[in-house]
């Protein structure tokens, strides 16, 4: 066989979202793409803020020297002293550029960080419903998932993770506002998670490493206020992305920050540092680094967002759909008619109507619905929906 056993078998699992875009290649060619309602993708339709433009065509008009070049593979020291000083600002915690590593996005930060610390057969535990990219990053890197449940609100069960955690467990994901469902943990929760890390690593005599991403952390709704991890466990790492703050997912930016107080900072930061070299990265792209250094505190309208979420929650609310009100992401996870979220998914195709499955998320009987798309495409898929919940008597 030309591929790894490896690949061949996590290919053959599949990706949803992936099935999906392919779903939705065939059907808009078919009907034509004004006919077709893809809310699969949390690919952003809103143009990145004006701050961004104006920093890329200042970019664009000058002459540097050297401004495309290597530069350290932590990155742009100016730019992590940016980055250390916004989170300062957010957390009342003192940073450094120490304690900043640039990075290719989200996805990157998270195999840098786990391709640091893991040991094969590490676990690493992660709350249902997930990204669905955490099994394969975790496994890229020789790790074991452990999937833990969260409750009806899709909130952690700490008392099942207090009976997960084992020697062997080396860190814990979490997503908050999450993907899928838009749910944000509250400060409470993260006390009490904290707390119980605290607990565990005393029992085991180990670091069991928090790792926070955070991907969304600034797209959040009705005047919530994120509660940060810093504050509570030293040994967090987090992991963050422009991709979604800016609506820039195709440049690939966002950082790794740690915890300055974390106890194996310095060691911890070294490899970060090798791991983004050896896996490739080499740094986060220069241009990138350079544009989003004076853009730390900017942000696309979190108000349009939040609109489009009040669309869709009270439309699918009213026509009986069981769901969740979004806190912040731009995600809604509402619940299928029946466990078979597959079954279902596949018959909003019939209705040219594009979600993806629970399953893809760790989570049967649930399908995600991405809302970060025109408002047309929200406005059209209400007939299909409407159409599904009265053969289902969802009412």
């Amino acid at each position: 066989m030309s591929i790894s056993n490896n690949v061949q078998q996590r290919m053959s699992q599949g990706s949803w979202i992936r099935k999906m875009f392919e779903e939705g290649a065939l059907l808009k060619k078919k009907y034509g793409n004004d006919n077709v309602f893809d809310l699969s993708i949390g690919n952003p339709i809103i143009e990145p803020p004006p701050e961004f433009q104006t920093e890329l065509k200042r970019l664009a008009n000058i002459s540097e020297r050297g401004m495309h070049r290597y530069m350290e593979n932590a990155g742009y020291q100016e730019t992590r002293a940016s980055v250390a000083s916004q989170l300062s600002k957010e957390t009342g915690i003192k940073f450094t550029h120490d304690d900043i590593i640039m990075t290719s996005g989200a996805a990157g930060a998270l195999n840098v960080i786990l391709k640091t610390i893991l040991n094969p057969n590490d676990e690493v535990i992660v709350f249902a419903p997930y990204f669905l990219e955490y099994e394969n990053y975790i496994n890229n890197h020789g790790g074991i998932t452990k999937i833990v449940p969260t409750n009806g609100l899709f909130v952690p069960e700490l008392d099942i993770l207090d009976q997960s955690i084992t020697r062997n467990t080396k860190a814990i994901i979490i997503n908050s506002p999450n993907n899928p469902t838009g749910v944000v943990y509250s400060k409470d929760l993260v006390i009490k998670l904290t707390n119980l890390l605290k607990k565990k690593a005393a029992e085991y005599s180990q670091s069991i490493f928090l790792i926070s991403d955070e991907a969304y952390r600034k797209i959040i709704y009705d005047g919530l206020v994120y509660p940060q991890v810093f504050h509570h466990y030293s040994e967090s790492i987090v992991a963050y992305s422009h991709s979604k703050d800016l609506a820039v997912p195709g440049e690939r930016i966002g950082y790794i920050a740690l915890h300055p107080h974390c106890k194996h900072h310095d060691t911890l930061i070294e490899g970060f540092i090798f791991c983004n070299r050896v896996l490739g990265f080499v740094n986060a792209p220069a241009v990138m680094q350079h544009i989003v250094r004076n853009l730390q505190n900017t942000t696309v309208s979190i108000t349009d967002y939040q609109k489009k979420r009040d669309f869709l929650f009270t439309n699918l609310s009213a026509m009986g759909y069981s769901l969740i009100n979004p806190q912040g992401a731009f995600y809604i996870f509402p619940k299928t008619p029946g466990r078979d979220d597959v079954s279902f998914v596949k018959e909003l195709q019939e209705y040219n109507i594009l979600t993806v499955p629970g399953s893809g998320f760790g989570s049967p009987g649930y399908f995600r619905i991405s809302y970060c798309v025109e408002d047309k495409t929200l406005e059209g898929s209400l007939k299909g929906f409407k159409t599904i919940a009265s053969k289902y008597k969802m009412s």
